[in-house]
């Protein structure tokens, strides 16, 4: 039953999804949303997935393989790490990504980005990575390395794709569209490595205050909504072999 609740879903409310080669010729940024630990290794916290998940691997695996292309070209990075104070509580989560923990850092797979010249990381304390990068003199560090990079197009990938992922692009795309992010034109969310999490009904009615997400459902929702504010959405992302 609820696979086809889902199939129909995907018919009433289609996300098209074209392909996206990156030959160089338009300034490109990758950005990461909270590939972190406490998201996406098994065990690692509250809000890390219980046994391995298929969708969290997928979006890590091909996060890697993206970061990999772009540094190896030198092109401008920027990953987002949630990382929370302990007394300062993210309601309705439970504690989770306590800023000095592991929870808080990259998964292994992409430590090795700590120690790479090209790239910006960003611990944030909120949901909203475009919040999260402001600073108490006003300014914005995302909106910073768009300009000092002068970056046309951002591919978007991470994790949640209905929350953190989500958030971040509609604020981005406000932000674009009032023309705060010049020269910033498009941005672009690689559906294949965005993920989040899953809770069957079931559980979320045996836990207090928890509520129902199917990963699948909230995952199309999530690119659903994101194509509705104005991104565009990619399934496939290739590099060109000139570059």
């Amino acid at each position: 039953m609820a696979s086809n609740t889902i199939d129909l879903l995907k018919q009433e409310l289609p996300v098209e999804q074209d392909s996206l080669l990156l030959n160089g010729d338009v300034k490109t940024g990758l950005v990461l949303v909270d590939i972190v630990n406490g998201f996406c290794t098994v065990g690692a916290g509250n809000l890390a997935p219980k046994q391995p998940d298929k969708q969290i691997s997928t979006m890590v695996e091909e996060s890697v393989r993206l970061a990999r292309a772009f540094c190896d070209k030198k092109w401008p990075v920027f990953a987002f790490l949630d990382s929370h104070h302990p007394d300062i509580p993210e309601h309705p989560y439970p504690p989770h990504c306590i800023a000095g923990t592991d929870e808080a850092r990259l998964v292994p797979e992409l430590q090795w980005l700590e120690n790479e010249a090209n790239v910006t990381l960003k611990c944030k304390d909120c949901i909203d990575g475009f919040l999260g990068c402001m600073e108490k003199d006003g300014s914005n560090v995302f909106v910073d390395w768009i300009k000092n990079n002068q970056i046309k197009v951002i591919l978007v990938v991470g994790i949640c794709t209905d929350i953190c992922v989500l958030d971040f692009v509609c604020s981005a795309l406000s932000a674009r569209n009032r023309g705060f992010l010049a020269p910033l034109e498009d941005l672009i969310v690689f559906s294949r490595a965005c993920a989040t999490f899953d809770i069957s009904l079931h559980v979320a009615r045996a836990v207090k205050d928890a509520i129902a997400h199917p990963q699948e459902l909230m995952h199309h929702i999530g690119l659903y909504m994101a194509k509705g504010r104005g991104a565009k959405v990619v399934s496939e992302v290739f590099f060109s072999a000139l570059q």
